[in-house]
């Protein structure tokens, strides 16, 4: 206020200038002088975060420095004075539509910068599973906060607007529920912690694959088929969902192996050890383990347990370890039986027994048709 005061004590045209000139000065010492600067610091720091926040708010920065004085002459009665206009229409020709585009370009640095970084994240690696639903809230957050903003700077009374609002929001409601409860689908899997992006999982209805992306709708999953399969959150929500990456990516594989009754079962185990030992997908810790799971049928039924570092790599170590076992148990001489069943008949000697005649026979009576027609259905 005591600037401004000042600022009246000066003619009008020496008032605008020093404030254009201060206004104009500022946004080029930011430009060439302070951020200039802060970039070749920026260049010397290991994350790419700030060069990032860096770059989106350049822009904004200058245009809010270059078109303060514009807005500060609205404020000063000796120019608005000397200005052949009101000041309600000095205001809404120049300082309003000065105010309300440095509002919507930080909107839209801030939901860039914000964006930016969580594409960033995910581009390095980084396992944060809230970075989608955040980067989604956050766009949301910074357009109502934008949009209530500039009616404010209008003077835009909104209580017409909340009033219809309620209405138009009970219908619109009805009309995007899907869309509403896949939103809020997401929201309720990342406070769950379900899943996170670059982790396996398994639906309830047997699908498999990767999750690539966790979006505002939907989730998608890259299957092994190399095929992208879209699932609505509010689906996932209601069903049940296998995270196979979770609590820790190394994943257990059994490899089941039958072996005839009668095998050295020390030799066995030993055996089925150092071949999971010699495979390179399987993981020295936990150490890999068989177990002695049954008596079955026609096999003694075997389990070899190991461990590998990641649920993609399960499918192609229990093909390798097949592999190995069957050419292992070939050179050791150990057999893998098939399926039989021993079957004794006790009484009478089958060769020797007399077919009985049926039922159906012995009705059909004397008439030698009907009687031979009846034969010829035992025999057949």
């Amino acid at each position: 206020m005591d600037v401004l005061a000042s600022l009246d004590g000066l003619p009008p045209w020496q008032a605008a200038a020093v404030v254009l000139a201060v206004s104009l000065g500022a946004a080029v010492v930011a430009e060439f002088v302070v951020l200039r600067a802060a970039r070749r610091f920026v260049t010397r720091t290991e994350t790419g975060l700030d060069e990032i926040a860096l770059a989106e708010l350049r822009v904004p920065l200058v245009t809010s420095l270059a078109l303060a004085g514009v807005f500060v002459l609205t404020r000063i009665d000796g120019v608005v004075a000397a200005v052949p206009v009101s000041q309600a229409a000095l205001e809404a020709f120049f300082g309003d539509p000065a105010l309300t585009l440095v509002v919507l370009l930080w909107a839209w640095a801030l939901n860039e910068t914000v964006n930016r970084g969580v594409d960033y994240l995910q581009e390095q690696g980084a396992r944060y599973d809230f970075a989608p639903v955040f980067s989604n809230v956050w766009t949301l957050v910074v357009a109502v906060g934008t949009v209530g903003t500039v009616l404010y700077i209008w003077s835009i009374d909104v209580t017409p607007l909340l009033a219809g609002a309620g209405v138009a929001g009970i219908a619109v409601g009805f009309a995007a529920k899907d869309t509403v409860a896949n939103f809020f689908g997401g929201v309720a899997l990342y406070f769950d912690d379900t899943y996170r992006v670059g982790d396996f999982v398994e639906l309830d209805s047997g699908e498999t694959g990767t999750v690539v992306k966790v979006g505002v709708r939907s989730t998608t999953l890259l299957t092994r088929d190399e095929v992208l399969v879209t699932v609505p959150n509010s689906v996932l929500n209601a069903t049940k969902v296998i995270n196979q990456s979770a609590p820790s990516r190394r994943r257990r594989v059994r490899v089941p192996v039958g072996v005839a009754y009668g095998t050295d079962l020390d030799r066995l185990e030993a055996l089925l050890v150092d071949i999971a030992v010699a495979e390179k997908l399987v993981l020295d810790s936990p150490k890999p383990r068989c177990r002695f799971r049954r008596f079955g049928d026609s096999a003694l039924e075997y389990e070899l347990l190991c461990w590998v570092s990641s649920p993609t790599r399960r499918a192609k170590a229990v093909h390798r370890l097949n592999r190995s076992i069957h050419d292992e148990f070939a050179t050791a001489g150990i057999e893998i039986p098939y399926p039989q069943r021993d079957v004794s008949v006790t009484g009478a000697d089958p060769a020797n027994a007399t077919p009985q005649p049926s039922p159906a026979s012995e009705t059909a009576g004397g008439d030698g048709a009907s009687g031979s027609a009846a034969d010829a259905d035992v025999e057949r």
